[in-house]
C-alpha cells in the first residue's frame, strides 16, 4: 500500500470519529444551554458552533494520532 493510499486512510477513519464528537459536543451544549439558562436563541446557536469548532480543534489532534498509532501497529 502507498503512503498516499495510508495517509488517505487514517484520514477518513479520524474524521469518521472526530467530526460526530465535535457535533455531540456542540449539541450538548446547546441543550444545556436551553434547558438550564434564559439564554437568547443568538447566544445558544453562537455558542453551540463556538464550542463544535473548539472541540473539533481540540479532538483532531488527539483522534489522528491514536488512529494512526493503531494503522502502524497492524503493519
Amino acid at each position: 500500500m502507498k503512503y498516499q493510499d495510508i495517509d488517505k486512510e487514517v484520514a477518513r477513519k479520524s474524521a469518521s470519529i472526530y467530526i460526530p464528537i465535535a457535533v455531540s459536543v456542540g449539541l450538548l451544549f446547546y441543550l444545556v444551554a436551553t434547558w438550564i439558562g434564559d439564554y437568547p436563541p443568538v447566544a445558544r446557536y453562537a455558542g453551540s458552533g463556538w464550542v463544535t469548532l473548539l472541540s473539533l480543534i481540540v479532538s483532531m489532534p488527539i483522534v489522528t494520532d491514536k488512529v494512526k498509532k493503531r494503522r502502524r501497529s497492524k503493519v
